[in-house]
Formats: structure tokens, sequence, C-alpha cells
């Protein structure tokens, strides 16, 4: 791949900047990010969502910056903003025309333009497009081209990590395709597919975690469903995962940036094409509601008002990452029903989870409570002894079934999802 490329990632989070320390290896990149404090922590060797180590950060060729004029010119822009949803769940695109505006105004003839944030199919072509036809003056398919390569990023997994999964890329055009399909090719080995379009590819990676959500939405079903027979349903998944071609899923909360969101931005545009998306809608439902589940399940457990510990406030486990962490509605539920609860998170910033959920976070686990709620299975937990901080008689809830030794104790009671 010719190194004179210069290729500038915009947006450095979660995806932006592991993206960009991966390309960086093998190409010229700087990476950009409107947020000071974000690229000012960058700049001092630090990550707060601990995707890139500070040895690895030091030791990258990329250059940072905050400045949309340190971008101007380059051959190739990668956007990688988040594309959330609003408070009726309807797709939020104003984080993609933003940075479409962005680059608009530096790009120059012949730029190309790729969007990894995930999207319905249309969104580059229809409404970013135009965007930076708009910003910049220059009409698109002629003096600029479009591509999209959807973003896999994995919060917390060491293993599936940019450079070593398959990734998707599509062009308007088969020569920018082919251009796209070096690009990222040089940092997985050529490991590249090359989809049909650039919707084909929108379409691809909004159903990866649509078809997720509808599989986590059945097995919490059966979980609430067995839980009413008394069964375990951890059990009964470990039975009928020895059939081959049983899919292995868990119960539990389903949040963060993209499991939680996607399905909706699938759902819009279906709707907008005259089909009413059933099984997805219902998937969500069931997803939605288990932090009701939970607080209600919990509430019946308890005698009164009582002071509860919850384990984790991250949306999964060994992550920092606080975005649409179902937990805050558990708290929320809790709260509202009279009961007291604390907070403790082995991973999460202070700042971040007063910031996004009005929560204090316990320094240290200690004290004596009538309740312990196992919310997120931080390796941290893993080992801990929740009887120890549970009154006699007092509950454990272990939403993700990390201590179900728990069960054979005589001092406290337990309930697990």
């Amino acid at each position: 791949m010719d190194r004179s490329l210069n290729i500038a990632v915009i947006g450095l989070g979660y995806v932006g900047l592991p993206l960009a320390v991966a390309l960086a290896k093998h190409q010229a990149v700087t990476g950009f990010d409107v947020a000071v404090t974000r690229v000012d922590e960058l700049l001092s060797g630090h990550d707060r969502t601990n995707e890139i180590s500070p040895d690895d950060l030091r030791a990258s060729d990329i250059t940072l910056t905050r400045n949309p004029e340190d971008v101007r010119g380059f051959d190739v822009y990668i956007v990688a903003v988040p594309t959330p949803v609003n408070d009726q769940n309807n797709p939020n695109l104003s984080a993609v025309t933003s940075a479409s505006n962005l680059v608009g105004g530096v790009m120059a003839p012949g730029a190309i333009v790729v969007f990894e944030s995930t999207v319905y199919p249309g969104v580059t072509e229809d409404v970013c497009g135009p965007a930076l036809e708009s910003a910049s003056g220059l009409k698109c398919g002629v003096d600029f081209f479009l591509g999209y390569s959807p973003e896999r990023i994995n919060p917390g997994d060491k293993i599936h990590t940019v450079d070593k999964i398959t990734k998707v890329v599509a062009g308007q055009t088969p020569e920018v395709a082919q251009i796209l399909s070096r690009l990222y090719g040089c940092m997985n080995n050529g490991d590249i597919f090359v989809a049909k379009s650039i919707r084909v590819a929108e379409a691809a990676k909004v159903i990866e975690n649509s078809q997720r959500d509808i599989n986590i939405a059945f097995i919490n079903e059966v979980a609430m469903i067995f839980d009413r027979m008394g069964l375990s349903v951890h059990d009964v998944l470990e039975a009928a995962g020895t059939k081959w071609n049983f899919l292995n899923f868990s119960p539990g909360l389903v949040g963060g940036h993209c499991i939680g969101v996607d399905p909706f931005y699938l759902a819009h545009a279906a709707k907008s094409h005259g089909h009413d998306p059933e099984i997805i809608l219902a998937g969500r439902r069931i997803n939605d509601n288990m932090c009701q589940y939970v607080v209600e399940r919990v509430h019946s457990m308890l005698a009164g008002q009582s002071e509860i510990l919850v384990m984790g406030l991250t949306f999964k486990e060994n992550v920092p990452d606080l975005r649409n962490s179902q937990v805050g509605n558990i708290i929320d539920g809790l709260n509202a029903l009279g009961h007291t609860v604390s907070v403790h998170d082995a991973m999460a910033d202070a700042l971040e989870a007063k910031r996004y959920y009005g929560v204090d976070l316990l320094e240290n686990l200690s004290g004596d409570y009538d309740c312990v709620i196992g919310a997120v299975a931080h390796d941290d937990y893993k080992g801990f002894l929740p009887e120890t901080l549970v009154r006699s008689g007092g509950v454990v809830a272990d939403l993700k079934a990390v201590w179900p030794a728990t069960a054979d104790l005589q001092t406290c009671r337990y309930w697990s999802l």
C-alpha cells in the first residue's frame, strides 16, 4: 500500500482510536476529535476506554489533533462517530452530519470519505453525501467519493481486535472499493470482504447486532418463564447446550452503544419502507423490560425499604464503558420503591458515573446490606464472597450467575436470572 496517502480518522472513541493506531503502523494517520479533553488525555498517553495500552499509545506513529485545519486536503477521511437514538428511539444522526460538515469544510477534490458508524441502509449516500456536497461545494461521485466499512469493535475484547477480524468494505465505485480494500487490508493481512454496494454493507452491519439482540431476548424470556417454574435457566441452558447446533446465549441486561441501539435503526428503515418489524421490536421490548423485571423480583424478596448494594454499573464486564448501561434503570427503579441503593464498580470512572447516572460510586466494598445485586460480571468480582456483605437472611441477586455456590448457603437467599 502506498504510504503517501494521508488518512484522517474523525472521532477517537472506542472505534476510531483502535482503528487509527492499527492503520498508523502502515500508513500516515492523523486522528481528530472535537473533544479537547479526549485529545489532551491521548497526547498524555492515557486512553480512558482501555482499548489501547499506554505503551502502545506512546509507541504509535499516529498524529493527534483537535484542529480541523490539521486534516485539510487529506486523501482519505474515515468517520467513526456515535450513532445513538433519541428519546423516542429514533435514529439520531447529528454526529455523522456534524462530522460530514466538518470533513466537507476541509476536503479537497479527489478525497474519499469512509463511514464506519452504524446506520440504516441509505444514510451514507442519502444523508452524508449531500451534507458533504453542501459543506464543500464539490459534487459527490465526481469530485469526491464515498465508502463504508462497518465497525465491529467489541469493547474490552483483546482477541477480536480491529486488526484481527474480517473487515467489510464498500465503495461508491469499484475503484474506490479496491482502494479501501488495500487500505484496510494492510493492517489485517488482507482479510477483506468487498460488499456489493454501500447499502449492502450498511445493512449487513445493522443486522449483526439486531440478530444478537433477538437471540438474547429469547433467552431472557425463557429465563422469566423458568423462574416462575422454579427452574434455573442456567441449568436448563447447560443441558440444552449439549446439542451440537444449540446457540450459546445467556440471559442478562442488554445495553451499550450497539446491541441496544442498532435494532432501532433497522426498525426505522423497515417502517420507512412500509414494513412493520414485529420480531425486531418484540426483542427490544423484552430486553428493555428486563430492568423492571429485576427490580420487581428483587423488591418482592425484601421486607420493606432496604439497604441494597449494586455491584457493577458499566454496560458489560471488564470495560469502563457506561454508555446506555441498563443498570442505571435498575438503580432508579429501586430508589423509586424507597430502597437505599449504594453502587460499586471496579472499572467505571467515578466522574462519568456521576455525570451519566447521578451515582456516587463507593471506593471500597464494605458494609452490611439487606441485598447485594451482582449486576456486572467484572473479573474483580468473580472471586468475591457476596455473603460477607449481606445481613443474615438477606438476598444475593446474582444477575450473571457469577456466585452459584452462594445458593448452598443457609445465611442468605440466592436468586439468579
